[in-house]
């Protein structure tokens, strides 16, 4: 989408039951693809007479709780998981389900274009979001005056809309906005292989997002004592899947059973992931700084999610 004319802000969704392993690699916060491609759903629910078009997606959480319990007291945490019914052999039916979590979010979407007044266009989506499902979880419909849909305008000057951002940002506040820092990974792993030439992007990316304690001798005289130091991370970061990258050929419609929609080209995919960081809006100059794209190359294979505050934070 080219310039965007303005943002609607969607406040403080509550959804309950979200999806909270988005990969086979992570749980916790869903992957920016399901929201990127709840916003592609909403504007296709839109009526044809507002002719919306949405673009990016920023993503701002201010609350999540995982539904997660510790059975004892140094063991792992494990999901909360219902309890099915009994099949036709009284015994339990073989289905895992998935882990899941309570959150509030908002959502900032780019908006191309629409026809009419912003009031009712507003009240179109705020209606139609209550309709659907957000990564799997369901939204508790609120009308409060905190909860309704905002729209904001998007001015030719990108100082003006710094200036108009920096109003307006307090109804995003206090809460977190997630960004890609593909930066910082790329930077992490040129130090590994420094120190180990055969590190890959998976080591740099686990080194990123764990604790990481280091011990240096601190007596010559006594080498059993050592001084323990913790390494610090520039930023609260955390690993997420932004995508998919195909691992087939993409098959024709219909040539594989049992997909989704036959009447739609097919291709097996494993998960992409990068590096993520949570940060204040407070410390977001612009709008754009958290947009989330969807960005497909069939020909490539390639189906990802992909932010660019790291372009901003380095051209600042």
């Amino acid at each position: 989408m080219s310039k965007p004319i303005g943002w609607v802000l969607i406040p403080r969704l509550k959804v309950q039951n979200l999806n909270a392993v988005s990969s086979p690699m992570t749980w916790g916060f869903p992957s920016p693809t399901a929201f990127t491609g709840f916003v592609d759903s909403l504007q296709r629910r839109l009526p044809s007479c507002f002719d919306a078009r949405f673009g990016g997606t920023g993503i701002v959480c201010h609350h999540f709780a995982p539904q997660v319990s510790r059975p004892t007291q140094f063991g792992p945490q494990a999901f909360h998981l219902t309890r099915n019914p009994l099949n036709r052999h009284g015994k339990s039916p073989s289905f895992v389900e998935e882990g899941r979590a309570h959150a509030v979010v908002s959502l900032l979407i780019e908006v191309g274009g629409f026809a009419g007044a912003p009031d009712p266009f507003l009240a179109a989506v705020i209606n139609a979001a209550h309709a659907m499902r957000l990564a799997g979880g369901s939204i508790l419909p609120c009308y409060a005056p905190r909860s309704l849909p905002q729209y904001f305008e998007c001015f030719d000057d990108p100082q003006a809309n710094t200036e108009a951002f920096a109003g307006w940002r307090s109804a995003i506040l206090p809460g977190s906005a997630l960004v890609q820092r593909e930066d910082l990974l790329i930077a992490r792993l040129q130090e590994l292989r420094l120190e180990q030439p055969g590190a890959d992007a998976l080591d740099a990316l686990l080194d990123c997002t764990r604790v990481n304690i280091r011990g240096t001798q601190s007596d010559p005289k006594d080498p059993s004592k050592a001084t323990w130091q913790f390494r610090t991370h520039p930023g609260w970061l955390v690993p997420i899947p932004v995508g998919y990258a195909g691992i087939s050929p993409l098959y024709p419609p219909g040539a594989v059973r049992n997909t989704r929609d036959p009447e739609k080209p097919f291709r097996f995919v494993e998960s992409l992931y990068s590096l993520g960081q949570w940060l204040s809006p407070a410390r977001v100059n612009n709008p754009d700084e958290i947009m989330w794209r969807s960005v497909a190359d069939s020909t490539a294979g390639i189906y990802t999610s992909v932010n660019r505050y790291a372009d901003s934070f380095h051209s600042a």
